[in-house]
């Protein structure tokens, strides 16, 4: 079902080149168009159909793996202050939610004309006519083509509208799902709702799974490979709550040995203790964890460490929500010496005068000079869209909703034991393990945190404490552990209603040494509530002024947003 609602989208972002001039308009194809009329011409469209923006800056910051530092620290901007505030950003920027749609939509359209020109070529107006696609030879193309297609609407879906609910979604505003070439200039279309949206990301993903291929790829690691196409997949279906093929696609993307294809923290903490060359190394693409790499021009693996610190993740979040808080696999203590004693790879720890960042050093920064004497050019960034630990603690994600525990804690023990120092986790956890650990947790307040926070997602996840509720907190918290600094955390935020606190920190009056943290929480300044619709991020200012209707937005804070006095140190979780 579709929404009535007639909407348009900005033709730039849908016309892969325009006129060259008003004067020559008419003599020409109505868009300048070049003719894709060969596989060599259709394989260098597609590679134009991955997009050159990244949604990884705008969704980190606002998810709950950053703090506010406070006034002492001025390190910030404009557009950082209305994302980490979800605020309608009016701001651009090359990280910003308008460059993120309009790319995504220019990616699209690259693969709606591939797939127009694999039509032409087999001689049929239809891709689901399976002869003459296999007859032209043309498979493998068109599979890249749905795979970007599909991807691309996935991502613009779940940022611009509400998470996926099978009791809500066939209401819920979506956005447009583009399946043709357009020709035109203000084409006119329709919002989809989002039921309808995920309806067609799985006709395309289906469709490609049966011919996807990676046998004409130079680098296929660049491109959506066998492997990546599973792994976006699974991320789908899980998303989707379709648990069954969540565990089938992962499996076919994981093979018999999953323990062997898993990121490498141990080789990565041999290298030399340098930015650069960790973070180069993580997006390597010989990495069998890395399933497809994307490029896009962004700044954000500068910023995230050097640029913004008013908003960052500090030792407070990591001493109590992540890498150095006690955790399931047996630490006792917390803190910088326990990280270093039980992680391989524990975060950098950025401490000084108004500055405490702990950071992952995983994304570079990649500077490209176009004119070296002047020193301007473009900064890109280098970041896996997929990788296959996401794609194992998905798998364990689906086996928890199907009650299948012990399946669920083997998986979840294979990724520990890539990120555990050897010798120190030397026994695997089994499901009453975890089931124990977690239970016991108390859950997180804005004014004390742990690694455990109310989850009210729109499917059944049992009791709060209860065995199922208790498993999902550890896989959720083995997500964030390994997509912290990349932006996927705000998806889970997002698919299990969790609440965020918008908190100014201060540094501890009681800070006992430097091996404690740097900050504590000062005052309660905002909430994200689960039925917030800033959840989902507005559309740019220029789609809504061309007539798409916007996303509902309220204006009323939360009735529970107090301002407190200092607080003294919070009380221990141990």
């Amino acid at each position: 079902m579709k929404m009535n609602k007639t909407l348009y989208i900005a033709s730039a972002a849908l016309i892969i080149a325009s006129a060259t001039g008003c004067d020559k308009f008419l003599d020409t194809m109505p868009d300048n168009r070049a003719e894709v009329n060969t596989v060599a011409k259709i394989r260098a469209l597609l590679t134009a159909a991955y997009p050159d923006n990244t949604y990884m800056y705008f969704c980190e910051y606002m998810s709950d793996n950053v703090d506010n530092y406070g006034d002492e620290n001025p390190g910030t901007d404009r557009y950082t202050d209305e994302i980490y505030n979800w605020q309608d950003v009016v701001q651009t920027s090359n990280d910003s939610p308008k460059n993120f749609w309009g790319g995504s939509y220019m990616a699209i359209a690259h693969a709606n004309q591939a797939i127009r020109a694999i039509e032409d070529l087999a001689g049929t107006p239809d891709v689901l006519d399976e002869e003459a696609i296999v007859k032209a030879g043309l498979q493998a193309e068109l599979a890249e083509a749905l795979l970007c297609r599909a991807y691309n609407h996935f991502m613009l879906v779940n940022i611009f509208a509400k998470h996926y609910n099978p009791l809500t979604s066939s209401t819920d505003l979506g956005i447009p799902y583009m399946r043709g070439v357009e020709t035109q200039l203000n084409p006119k279309y329709e919002r989809d709702n989002v039921a309808t949206v995920y309806a067609l990301i799985e006709q395309d993903i289906e469709l490609a799974l049966k011919y996807v291929s990676e046998a004409y790829y130079y680098v296929p690691k660049y491109h959506f490979n066998v492997r990546a196409a599973y792994a976006f997949a699974t991320r789908f279906y899980l998303y989707y709550e379709k648990w069954d093929k969540v565990i089938e696609n992962a499996g076919k993307c994981l093979g018999s040995q999953p323990d062997q294809v898993l990121r490498s923290w141990q080789a990565l903490s041999l290298l030399e203790r340098d930015w650069e060359v960790r973070s180069n190394d993580f997006v390597s693409s010989k990495h069998d964890a890395n399933l497809m790499l994307l490029t896009a021009y962004s700044a954000y693996g500068y910023q995230i460490l050097y640029g913004i610190r008013k908003y960052s993740h500090n030792s407070y979040l990591t001493f109590t929500e992540l890498s150095w808080a006690k955790n399931v696999w047996g630490n006792e203590t917390t803190g910088f010496s326990a990280a270093s004693q039980w992680l391989y790879c524990p975060p950098a720890w950025y401490n000084g005068a108004n500055i405490d960042q702990c950071a992952t050093w995983k994304l570079p920064y990649l500077f490209e000079y176009t004119d070296p004497v002047a020193r301007i050019g473009y900064a890109h960034v280098v970041a896996p869209a997929f990788t296959m630990d996401e794609v194992l603690l998905s798998r364990a994600e689906a086996y928890v909703m199907k009650n299948q525990y012990d399946l669920a804690a083997a998986d979840i023990n294979s990724f520990i034991r890539t990120m555990v120092r050897s010798n120190m986790f030397t026994k695997d956890l089994s499901a009453e393990d975890i089931i124990s650990f977690y239970s016991q947790i108390p859950y997180s307040t804005w004014d004390n945190s742990t690694l455990k926070k109310h989850l009210n997602p729109g499917f059944s996840i049992g009791a709060e404490g209860g065995p199922k509720e208790s498993m999902i907190q550890c896989v959720l918290n083995m997500k964030r552990l390994e997509s912290l600094d990349m932006g996927l955390r705000w998806f889970d935020v997002k698919r299990y209603g969790i609440e965020i606190w918008r908190r100014t920190m201060q540094p501890d009056p009681n800070r006992a040494s430097n091996y404690d943290p740097a900050l504590i929480p000062f005052r309660l300044d905002d909430v994200l509530k689960v039925d917030d619709e800033r959840r989902a991020v507005q559309l740019p200012q220029d789609v809504i002024v061309a007539g798409m209707t916007p996303n509902p937005r309220t204006t009323e804070k939360p009735a529970e947003i107090i301002k407190l006095e200092p607080m003294q140190l919070p009380a221990t979780n141990e």
